[in-house]
């Protein structure tokens, strides 16, 4: 009898809830976590990789940078390819060569080849994941979308502790003597899974207005992206020449011609990768230069802190990557404490960040007063202080920004904001990764902790600047009323 009281009151242009949403809900999910396992993983992994297949620091840069700057000029045109082609297909062609991707880094023989597969991996990622989303609002109904994606904070949490020790495990273990390479080959049973889980339980899904594919503006983006990252990685290795800051100003001019180029299309009645009107709005350009300094600083300190303490300090793989689960942990309590107290809105990202740069002066201050003899323990109290606010700042970041754009600009921004926290991503690894390598080139004896010191004052200054930034923002993120909240 509840059953048809529940369907009476349905509207009639109400579809039924799709029967096999939840089933589909994990394979959603089983692709968000293989994106995160892999975003993290090769900073855990760079030593042992280097030291087999050879290669020069840049090419430890490269392993991170490849995946986050090739997934950031993707993502935006993927969830396009969904709204056309349907989202179903293109979360297939995705996972699939994603899978691929990580066979090839798997069987990588040379620095070239593997830094050509994460390339892979970053682009059908960025096909496979924006599909998600609108699936996801196609799926369930109302009163259970606030459900399903609440299931994504802990799975993002639980990959963030799982993935850095899952890898070290799988290093050290060396099962069937692969070494580094089970943390890709892990992907084939994964990626098979979700191809298999995919075909049944995904619903067929597009969008009945989907906008056109911007493939010049895409093109621009990934110039101007990578004429200011490759530079950076590769600028000193070549001793700093003029080619390397002339590619680093034309970034600045590529950036613009896109910035000119999206103008005009929107002008003229064409569907530009990025709407245009964003950029007029503070609140955007503020989050959008918030979220590039903040994710640099932090994608770059991971890098270089798992090789201080790998290469600097001698710990073991799964030793380096179990120093790092205070950090996670305290993520994880950083976004139970946002929930909380998220009505306080900017104040509480702006309280994460000073935390965070308290915890980072911590790491200093361990660094400094117990040299080469620090132990995993003496680290805990500081990266645990600086995962809480990380994730006090994290909770509340894309809804903050969001609160200051038009409701028919929020699928631009929220695509563009992705975008920007992959491709700062990929700056923080070449920009702190060179600051490292370039103090450890100038030293006759390697002083590690000198040059950590170094790059930990570099990230408590882009923490600093983040603080400011974060003014632009509003105050509090847009109040909406949800069916079934």
């Amino acid at each position: 009898m509840s059953i048809d009281v529940k369907a009476a009151r349905r509207s009639p242009a109400e579809p039924a809830a799709y029967r096999w949403r939840w089933a589909a809900l994990f394979v959603i999910l089983a692709a968000e976590v293989m994106d995160l396992l892999d975003a993290m993983i090769t900073n855990i992994a760079a030593p042992s990789i280097r030291a087999d297949i050879g290669g020069t620091p840049a090419t430890i840069q490269w392993l991170g940078a490849a995946y986050t700057l090739s997934m950031a000029v993707g993502l935006i045109t993927g969830g396009r390819l969904g709204d056309i082609f349907g989202r179903k297909r293109m979360f297939l062609i995705g996972a699939a060569g994603f899978t691929v991707g990580s066979l090839l880094c798997g069987i990588a023989q040379s620095p070239e080849m593997l830094v050509g597969a994460r390339v892979v991996q970053g682009l059908f990622g960025a096909v496979m994941l924006p599909q998600g989303l609108g699936m996801i609002k196609e799926m369930f109904p109302p009163d259970e979308v606030g459900k399903a994606f609440g299931l994504f904070g802990p799975v993002m949490g639980l990959s963030s502790v799982g993935g850095p020790i899952l890898a070290g495990w799988l290093i050290d273990a060396d099962f069937f003597g692969t070494g580094w390479r089970m943390i890709f080959l892990i992907n084939l049973p994964l990626g098979l899974a979700a191809l298999a889980a995919g075909l049944r339980f995904l619903p067929e899904s597009r969008s009945p207005h989907p906008l056109k594919l911007d493939i010049p503006g895409m093109l621009l983006a990934t110039l101007a992206g990578l004429l200011l990252v490759y530079p950076l990685v590769q600028g000193r290795e070549s001793g700093w020449p003029v080619w390397s800051f002339v590619m680093m100003g034309a970034s600045i001019a590529v950036f613009g011609l896109f910035g000119w180029f999206e103008a005009r299309k929107s002008r003229t009645g064409g569907d530009p990768l990025v709407v245009p009107t964003l950029f007029r709005k503070r609140a955007f350009t503020g989050g959008l230069l918030t979220g590039l300094v903040f994710f640099s600083s932090m994608a770059g300190f991971t890098l270089v802190f798992n090789l201080y303490t790998q290469v600097g300090l001698g710990y073991s793989t799964l030793k380096a990557a179990l120093v790092m689960i205070p950090w996670s942990l305290g993520m994880v309590v950083g976004f139970g404490l946002a929930q909380a107290v998220q009505r306080f809105g900017r104040k509480v990202l702006q309280g994460g960040v000073l935390v965070m740069t308290l915890g980072t002066l911590g790491v200093l201050l361990t660094v400094s007063l117990a040299g080469t003899a620090v132990t995993p323990w003496q680290f805990v109290p500081a990266l645990l202080v600086t995962g809480v606010g990380m994730g006090l700042l994290m909770a509340p970041f894309f809804d903050i920004v969001l609160a200051g754009v038009d409701q028919q600009e929020t699928g631009s921004a929220s695509g563009t904001l992705t975008a920007v926290q992959q491709l700062g991503g990929a700056f923080g690894v070449a920009l702190l990764g060179t600051v490292f390598f370039d103090r450890l080139a100038a030293q006759a004896i390697p002083d590690f902790g000198g040059v950590m010191t170094t790059i930990l004052w570099v990230v408590a200054g882009m923490l600093l600047l983040t603080f400011v930034t974060a003014f632009l923002l509003p105050r509090q993120a847009r109040q909406e009323e949800h069916a079934g909240h």
